[in-house]
């Protein structure tokens, strides 16, 4: 614990974890409105949520509070600040943008072609890369992202890429058989967080100083 609260630049890793969790809320009200899916994790959620009728916020501490128990068994090194602001800060920030959306913005302008394919590009592009700055700033991440990194780290043939790439297609997947949107968006993020992840980890080394993470992005 006293070696995670003395990493190097923590001031810089911990407002770039928060800005990075509320982005991909940001991120994810869009997303949501232009109905062109979402990434697989928030396509799973949002078909479990609307079965059981409660807000994504909501359900999204509750599954993620069921996946710490295998976090805390296999490796607490992935518990940390980036874990409480994902579970906490994700959906409740997509909660109150929706919320803000439909009270300042006509819903019937999500429906027009070029303001969707307006908002698809700059905004997939923001939620991407806040969801690989929050995970490579080294600082925990939520359990659904945390199982990848811990499979990709306990067998060293398959790399995170592919791991990762598998376990967000099975998200995708079960979002789907729950009734979500799976779309355009949904089969993009499914493939590229993997390798974007493993970039942006990098790039961050040069932001962060010269700490290596200890993700086991490879």
């Amino acid at each position: 614990m006293k070696n995670y609260f003395c990493k190097k630049n923590m001031g810089k890793r911990t407002a770039a974890v928060i800005a990075a969790v509320i982005m991909m809320g940001f991120s994810l009200s869009l997303l949501v409105n232009i109905d062109m899916g979402t990434d697989p994790c928030t396509s799973m959620n949002l078909g479990i949520s609307n079965r059981l009728g409660i807000s994504l916020g909501n359900w999204q501490v509750l599954f993620n509070l069921v996946l710490l128990g295998i976090i805390i068994r296999y490796d607490r090194t992935k518990i940390g600040i980036g874990t409480l602001a994902n579970m906490i800060l994700v959906g409740y920030s997509m909660d109150f943008f929706r919320w803000f959306w439909n009270r300042t913005l006509p819903m019937s302008m999500f429906q027009l072609l070029a303001v969707r394919i307006g908002i698809l590009i700059p905004v997939l592009s923001i939620f991407i890369i806040a969801a690989a700055v929050y995970m490579a700033v080294d600082l925990g991440t939520a359990p659904y992202d945390a199982i990848p990194f811990i499979i990709a780290a306990k067998q060293k043939k398959i790399p995170f890429k592919l791991v990762r790439c598998c376990w967000d297609i099975a998200a995708a997947f079960l979002g789907y058989l729950l009734g979500s949107r799976v779309g355009m968006i949904t089969v993009i993020m499914a493939f590229a967080l993997g390798p974007v992840i493993a970039v942006v980890q990098k790039k961050m080394c040069g932001f962060l100083g010269k700490e290596e993470s200890h993700s086991g992005i490879s």
